[in-house]
């Protein structure tokens, strides 16, 4: 019962966020959400931290938490980043391919399309990023796999709150074309459409949306 309430709190204050109903900075005072909820202040500690291990909410001693507030400027640097690493990962990914490493990246974008068909912005999400560490454990290199976690995980909480719809579902379907250049062993293709991806990742993301809310009471009502 505990598990299911604490879900429910999380399930609720991450769609605020995607929605852009919370601000990022915004306080989440723990008695205002344990009031709203009807449930323990308790229960409300396990919940933000849980968002806090998803990087949606940040811990701060003395002062409570508050929803993350990644810069634009530090999300930039890590698609930067992601570029050069991926578009070696993808050469390697080539080289040493096999068909049970391209069927278990085929049944993941599968997954991706139904977390999309669902209209589910947090699962299709992560799974959209973990696309890409998914490729580095199925190449067997753990340093990379962890690297990548590292750096999505930072630009998630950006990307979850200002990536479109549509976005989504184009970058879903890039990530069918890079499995089919993989598939067919075509080394350049599969590099250029990695690299077109996260570019197009980068810009699609709409740093321009309306401010959304500081008021938690509001944010989830």
């Amino acid at each position: 019962m505990e598990a299911s309430t604490t879900r429910t709190i999380v399930d609720a204050l991450t769609r605020a966020i995607v929605d852009h109903r919370l601000q990022p900075g915004s306080k989440l005072a723990e008695q205002k959400l344990a009031d709203h909820f009807g449930v323990s202040r308790t229960l409300v500690r396990q919940a933000l931290f849980q968002l806090a291990q998803n990087r949606l909410v940040t811990l701060e001693p003395a002062r409570g938490a508050f929803v993350a507030a990644p810069s634009t400027g530090e999300a930039r640097q890590v698609f930067a980043v992601r570029r050069m690493l991926e578009a070696e990962m993808t050469r390697a990914f080539v080289r040493d391919s096999t068909p049970s490493r391209i069927k278990a990246l085929k049944e993941h974008v599968a997954q991706e399309r139904a977390a999309l068909e669902e209209d589910d912005a947090a699962a299709r999400n992560q799974l959209l990023g973990d696309f890409h560490v998914r490729m580095a454990e199925l190449l067997g290199n753990e340093v990379l796999a962890q690297i990548l976690r590292d750096l999505t995980s930072r630009c998630s909480l950006i990307t979850l709150m200002y990536q479109s719809a549509s976005a989504a579902e184009h970058s879903q379907e890039e990530h069918t074309q890079i499995v089919k250049a993989l598939a067919a062993r075509d080394e350049e293709r599969a590099v250029q459409l990695m690299t077109e991806h996260l570019l197009h990742v980068e810009e699609s993301l709409a740093l321009d949306r309306k401010v959304p809310s500081h008021d938690v009471a509001l944010a989830l009502s």
